[in-house]
């Protein structure tokens, strides 16, 4: 069954970093748009950003216009699109942004850590973390060997690892890092409260797998009270601490606290995201769970099959968010007497999990 703290990952895309951007008079160089399209996406209006990152795209690819222009907007683009959960478009921008600072500034530029960060986060959504772990230690060794507000970039370098850790159930090495990145934020110049909402956040995902669920209920309500202060309470990075706070009361049994968190977190995701976002199934996934709990298997199944639907569209067949869904699927076409329904959905789940194992790197010494 799909594990209610999973979710946490994505929440890493808020340590999508942004590069300073101005906003001229003129839009002769896509300046406006981009310094706009950032603004948007810091502030959770995705379809707006992207609309402007798009035009400062094509204004910077215009003949006789600066590169470094042309990867902060490709960079910039790449994040509004893995919000909006559509990885397989944001992958190759985000890919080629890199390819650009690291031709023009060198390998070791704090820009290309910014440029290695997101791509890493990017992999890390669709379920590789194998492919996201050699791309984040680099943007973490390129992270620390920044002075001052630069310290900034390794806190969110060393949240991704962790996801990565987290993700492949080394939970130690996980909190090692996550431990790191709260230390140096507290130490950072320029230091942000998102940044330590986002390790608080991140923290409390690792109690909730170590069965520790007292211990995360304070750290995730100080990270969304933090998100809320921050962002305001409409925002997609506040929908996700709620649903990770309806998570633990799910697991401490207290259903009735957990319903209203999952549909807030679900309205809030469906209105800043869109009804096919990975974030949407991933909470309506959840409330099934929930229902299945409370034996109302009839409002239960047909939320799962809009998760899977959702999910089988936008992150592929084999994503073992996928696997999630089916395994939960299965439990309540058994527990309602559906044993030969239940059948090819574990097999096909099992396929996928021995699929991702296979891919997976060596266990970290």
């Amino acid at each position: 069954m799909r594990n209610p703290h999973a979710g946490w990952l994505l929440a890493a895309v808020v340590g999508l970093t942004s590069c300073p951007t101005s906003a001229p008079a003129q839009d002769t160089d896509g300046k406006e748009p981009l310094a706009g399209g950032s603004r948007a996406f810091e502030q959770g209006r995705y379809a707006e950003g992207e609309a402007l990152l798009r035009r400062a795209v094509a204004a910077a690819e215009r003949p006789g216009q600066d590169e470094a222009r042309l990867a902060e907007a490709l960079h910039e683009l790449a994040k509004v699109l893995s919000r909006r959960g559509r990885y397989a478009e944001a992958e190759p921008i985000a890919e080629r942004a890199l390819a650009i600072r690291e031709k023009a500034l060198g390998p070791d530029h704090p820009d290309v850590g910014k440029a290695l960060n997101n791509l890493g986060i990017l992999y890390l959504a669709q379920g590789k973390p194998a492919r996201a772990e050699p791309i984040l230690e680099r943007a973490v060794t390129i992270g620390e060997k920044a002075r001052g507000s630069g310290r900034r970039d390794v806190v969110k370098a060393l949240n991704g690892l962790a996801g990565v850790y987290l993700a492949q159930g080394k939970l130690a090495a996980a909190e090692d890092l996550l431990d790191r990145a709260l230390t140096i934020g507290d130490e950072a110049s320029g230091a942000e409260p998102l940044d330590e909402a986002l390790g608080l956040n991140n923290l409390a995902a690792i109690r909730c797998q170590q069965g520790k669920f007292t211990l995360a209920v304070p750290l995730y309500k100080r990270a969304l009270a933090i998100r809320e202060e921050a962002l305001g309470p409409d925002h997609p990075d506040v929908a996700q601490t709620l649903s990770n706070l309806a998570g633990v009361r799910f697991h401490q049994d207290q259903y009735a606290e957990a319903e209203p968190l999952y549909k807030r977190s679900l309205a809030i995701r469906e209105r800043a995201l869109g009804p096919d976002h990975p974030d949407v199934a991933q909470v309506l996934c959840n409330l099934a769970k929930l229902d299945a709990a409370r034996r109302r298997y009839a409002e239960a199944e047909p939320l799962l099959k809009r998760a899977l639907a959702i999910d089988e569209k936008v992150l592929g067949a084999d994503h073992p968010d996928v696997a999630d869904i089916l395994e939960c699927y299965a439990l309540i076409l058994r527990d309602t007497g559906r044993a030969a329904a239940a059948a090819p959905l574990e097999a096909r789940s099992t396929a996928i999990r021995t699929k991702l194992a296979q891919t997976a790197p060596d266990p970290v010494r």
